[in-house]
């Protein structure tokens, strides 16, 4: 079931990325005075409430009056903003009041029918919060007012974000439901002749120029009786183009792309090897839960011993330490060699991705952890679970009952998510560990009764 988008849009150096570090709690994006910094949209998924969603970080919006093209840009963007998200915030600055851009963007906004809330930034003072009453001219609702660097007012407008999401739709019953994996990498790495491949047709256009697919599109087929949707995406870039403005938005799509999807393919160049937006897209696949399986395309490029998938597997293991869990496969999407491999290893991820862990086996091989190598003690307190299950997430997810939920040290966590691999295998998927104070349990327990 994918998680709802939540897109912040804006002018350049309203406090975008700040806003984005405060709702996913952590500092993913560079935050610095200087307008324009963030050329890469920035993803992370929040939680608040219990709910999860996505939050994209967007590149400025900036307009040049002195040129139509910039302002055609304008509209271009925010308009893909509208098409793929389902809750977009307006940021404005509030010390500054409503700019020609901001009226821009917000005409742009009014048309759509997504939610938008208007977040006013940058409300530090009670002196700064009366100017907020022009930013009622936009004609939205009342805006929220926030300061995103210090945390005032976040919370009530994550409440806020709740409330415009769409409900969470039930997860699919039917067998037939087919797998969907989506093809991402960086631009020109041949996720559109790999598609082609696959299929055996021409179906996605490939060009030598990068970028040449902008939508993601959506191809059927069925593989050994099992039903399949192949998502081909636009190409990540490490840096946007000035002259194109309307790549600053591609990621929004590779996004949306990827959340309808259970595996992503991660295409890289074997020439090239691995560069830092191939470790960010496999980040973002594996913080959304998603399975990842690497394909190295274009071995027809490289030498005959450097060919193996055995090759690679050591090749990439610096690369991706944290994907060490990810099959990989080595093609050449121009000759098809290694082609058939493709499919049988990202359902075979698909496949782990449905395991089940019973709890009494579970529990005996989290017990034996512990037994083995007991956690460390912290202040004289030492980590006890008293019980483990698996949760019914999407992506295979243990919860774990303990004594104190901040005595979980993350290099034991990466031992107890050994061992269970170790017993269920789980290839190409992340594992996540959520830990609930055993008092919790008790609660739970007394209130069934």
């Amino acid at each position: 079931m994918a998680r709802p988008i939540v897109a912040i849009v804006g002018r350049p150096n309203v406090g975008k990325s700040t806003l984005f570090n405060r709702m996913i709690g952590q500092r993913k994006a560079i935050v610095d005075p200087v307008p324009g910094l963030t050329r890469d949209r920035l993803y992370g998924v929040a939680d608040w409430r219990g709910r999860e969603f996505t939050v994209v970080d967007t590149a400025g919006l900036d307009l040049d009056t002195a040129q139509d093209s910039s302002r055609a840009a304008i509209e271009a963007q925010t308009r893909i903003a509208i098409d793929q998200a389902d809750v977009i915030l307006l940021l404005l600055d509030v010390r500054q009041g409503l700019t020609p851009i901001d009226r821009d963007i917000g005409q742009l906004l009014r048309k759509s029918r997504r939610s938008v809330i208007v977040v006013a930034n940058k409300a530090d003072s009670p002196t700064e919060r009366h100017l907020a009453h022009e930013v009622l001219e936009l004609g939205f609702e009342e805006p929220s007012l926030i300061s995103a660097q210090h945390g005032l007012g976040v919370g009530e407008l994550l409440d806020r974000v709740l409330e415009a999401l769409p409900v969470p739709e039930a997860a699919a019953a039917s067998e037939e439901a087919a797998d969907r994996l989506a093809i991402m990498g960086r631009p020109n790495v041949g996720k559109s002749s790999l598609l082609n491949a696959l299929l055996g047709d021409e179906r996605a256009l490939v060009s030598p120029t990068p970028g040449t697919t902008r939508d993601p599109i959506d191809t059927e087929l069925m593989f050994d009786g099992v039903p399949v949707v192949l998502v081909d995406t636009a190409g990540i870039r490490r840096k946007s183009s000035s002259r194109d403005r309307l790549e600053r938005y591609s990621l929004l799509r590779g996004i949306h792309a990827m959340e309808r999807s259970d595996v992503v393919l991660l295409v890289i160049e074997a020439p090239t090897g691995v560069l830092a937006q191939d470790q960010h897209v496999a980040g973002y696949a594996l913080e959304a839960g998603k399975g990842l399986v690497i394909v190295v395309n274009k071995i027809d490029l490289v030498e005959p011993a450097t060919r193996k998938p055995a090759y690679w597997r050591m090749a990439l293991a610096g690369d991706f330490k944290f994907a060490s869990f990810a099959p990989v496969v080595t093609v050449s999407a121009k000759t098809k060699e290694g082609i058939g491999s493709i499919m049988p290893a990202a359902l075979e991820v698909v496949g782990q991705r449905r395991i089940k862990m019973p709890p009494n086996e579970l529990n005996r091989v989290l017990r034996e952890a512990f037994l083995e190598h007991p956690p460390p003690s912290f202040k004289g307190r030492r980590l006890k679970v008293t019980y483990a299950t698996q949760s019914s997430d999407e992506s295979p997810t243990v919860v774990l009952f303990v004594n104190d939920t901040g005595l979980l040290h993350f290099s034991y966590r990466r031992y107890l998510e050994k061992k269970v691999r170790e017993r269920f295998g789980l290839s190409g998927n992340p594992l996540k560990l959520v830990l609930r104070s055993e008092e919790s349990r008790r609660s739970r327990a007394r209130a069934a009764k």
